[in-house]
């Protein structure tokens, strides 16, 4: 994880583009093996589930204190985006291309019954199968259901699916800070790119208390809610101004948490036990403080959080929290 703002990989990184290629047989003879992908998939899901119960809290969370957009908790996936398409729809046991991936813990997706792996056929009566696609290790369709979805969201603040089995869930948005969150396919690296935080399926966070992955969640989405990129794109990219960048996003995690009903001391705790073990490499070039200095900037904003709490406040971020980067 480099917990640092970049560039957007653009589409050649969205998030299932290639995710199960590896489950193809090494010899073009060969089989593929439904247990081997179905296994790969499996994991690929279950950690997507995780980002994505983590997610929805912290956007859902601090809606009240950013540009709240309506979303549902839903992450589809396409089997034209695997690299193994036929596979995985064996594997799946599925009829057609398009089914859930996840809904989000406590999401209207969730709450209205949907499980991975339900087949979706249509959105707001858009027959999803209409829509070409190239044969395999295609994202696009799978990005365009997304954003057909939000759309939809954004003019009526509500979706209505058709799924295989006959039943036509409608599910209302919720308001939620405009922050994707994208499982990669391979990686450890966490980005953020103004609209999206990315996650690579090896990153070492997945394996930290949940709470503490929250927090470098919270790292991620928290450049994306202040507009680094943007500002960024605007200053330059010199390490003084990656580094301005880089201490505010510190700062800020222990806010987005507590909205997100998380301790916001999760923070610090994720910093003590991610700076020795990651503080080489990107860190030598002085973009970021060091772990122990990030920890301080950490620790005083949970004081400051604590107060605002003891007073009856809120962890009103928009109001309360100092900026070192002027907003664009």
């Amino acid at each position: 994880m480099t917990l640092r703002q970049t560039a957007s990989s653009g589409a050649k990184a969205f998030v299932l583009a290639c995710v199960l290629a590896c489950t193809l047989p090494a010899s073009a003879n060969a089989a593929p093996d439904p247990q081997t992908t179905e296994a790969a998939h499996a994991r690929f899901q279950a950690r997507d589930q995780l980002l994505q119960d983590i997610g929805w809290r912290l956007v859902t969370g601090n809606a009240r204190f950013c540009t709240p957009r309506p979303i549902i908790g839903l992450q589809l996936q396409d089997m034209a985006s695997y690299g193994d398409p036929a596979g995985v729809r064996q594997a799946l046991g599925l009829v057609g291309d398009f089914a859930v991936q996840t809904a989000a813990r406590g999401s209207p997706a969730e709450l209205a019954g949907l499980k991975a792996n339900d087949e979706v056929l249509a959105i707001d009566g858009h027959l999803l199968a209409q829509d070409a696609a190239e044969t395999r290790l295609d994202w696009r369709r799978l990005a365009q259901a997304h954003e057909r979805i939000s759309a939809v969201l954004a003019a009526s603040g509500a979706v209505t699916l058709t799924m295989r089995d006959g039943s036509r869930p409608a599910l209302t948005g919720v308001a939620a800070c405009p922050s994707r969150f994208e499982l990669a396919d391979k990686g450890k690296r966490a980005l953020a790119d103004g609209s999206r935080v990315q996650i690579g399926i090896e990153f070492p966070g997945f394996a930290y208390p949940n709470d503490e992955f929250a927090a470098a969640l919270a790292h991620e989405l928290a450049h994306n809610l202040l507009g680094h990129r943007a500002w960024l794109d605007t200053h330059g990219r010199s390490r003084a101004n990656v580094r301005l960048t880089e201490r505010e996003a510190d700062r800020l995690m222990p806010w987005l948490l507590a909205n997100a009903g998380f301790d916001p001391q999760a923070a610090l705790r994720f910093m003590q036990r991610w700076g020795p073990k990651h503080s080489g490499g990107i860190f030598r070039k002085r973009t970021h403080e060091g772990w122990d200095e990030r920890a301080e900037l950490i620790a005083a904003e949970i004081e400051a959080i604590s107060d605002l709490l003891e007073q009856g406040g809120m962890a009103d971020w928009r109001q309360h929290f100092r900026r070192e980067v002027a907003p664009q």
